[in-house]
């Protein structure tokens, strides 16, 4: 198992590396289309949608909508269309999330497979288009707020292998612990106090977010960019119990599925782009 999840980590960095410090970001962004295409057919699927041909069509439809509105958006006045999609999105969470994890259970809105694929359609839409938008920005400055998700992820791990013993969401996600969430905050927020002390060299997303908004504002909204991480990583978890699956798919072995590796960053891409438009 470990063999493969570092064989299929090694294919993925040839394969993102090249295209992420290219100087056209449009390699990038074809590449991440693709990828979140299929987590589309993963999200149909985890819905209740059986069968190649359903998979293909949700997964295709969606790409279309996703460079149609990528350009719908560029031709217009983008600030203020994507703040309403960021803004939208972001509500969309807090209901999902709300309604979903404290019973741990999908809400009965949901249950019907078109409800939930819908919602998926709307949520990697939005964190597709933020993840666009953010290498637009600059390739590191993208990758200082991705690296908050990964730092938290590493940090759980360890904390909770350390000193977990109170689980966090045992019905849900057996694996997480309460020491490692607390072990990912105090990770998350070091890095980021670390990101702005670095802002000298380099402007990167938590040095805006200081900018704006003071460095109590930065300790906040670290906190809640962290809650969403956690949060969408368990609403995957919720969506795999109620379909009966171990993993979200099977395109990266050793991984699962490319849901089972962007589900933390789906509700923090656009509560993030979200933050610098306030």
């Amino acid at each position: 198992m470990l063999r493969q999840r570092v064989l299929t980590a090694l294919v993925l960095m040839a394969l993102l590396l090249p295209t992420l410090f290219w100087r056209d970001p449009l390699p990038f962004a074809l590449l991440t289309l693709a990828f979140c295409a299929v987590g589309m057919g993963e999200w149909a699927r985890l819905a209740g949608y059986r069968g190649w041909g359903i998979l293909t069509f949700w997964a295709s439809i969606w790409a279309v909508m996703a460079v149609a509105l990528l350009w719908l958006l560029q031709q217009q006045a983008w600030e203020l269309a994507a703040t309403w999609l960021w803004l939208a999105c972001g509500t969309a969470w807090l209901l999902a999330l709300g309604l979903s994890l404290p019973r741990a259970h999908l809400p009965a809105v949901l249950a019907h497979p078109l409800a939930l694929a819908l919602l998926g359609f709307l949520l990697l839409q939005a964190a597709w288009l933020a993840l666009v938008q953010l290498r637009m920005q600059g390739a590191l400055f993208m990758l200082s707020l991705l690296a908050l998700v990964w730092v938290a992820d590493i940090a759980a791990y360890f904390g909770g292998r350390a000193w977990g013993h109170r689980k966090l969401a045992p019905s849900i996600s057996p694996g997480k612990t309460r020491a490692g969430a607390w072990s990912a905050l105090a990770a998350t927020l070091f890095y980021a106090v670390v990101c702005v002390s670095l802002t000298p060299l380099h402007p990167n997303y938590f040095s805006q977010l200081e900018t704006r908004f003071g460095w109590v504002g930065l300790v906040f909204w670290v906190v809640v960019l962290l809650a969403f991480a956690i949060g969408g990583d368990l609403f995957e978890s919720l969506l795999k119990r109620a379909a009966g699956q171990k993993d979200s798919g099977k395109l990266l072995p050793g991984h699962g599925g490319v849901l089972d590796r962007i589900d933390s960053l789906l509700p923090v891409l656009p509560l993030a782009l979200l933050l610098l438009t306030l």
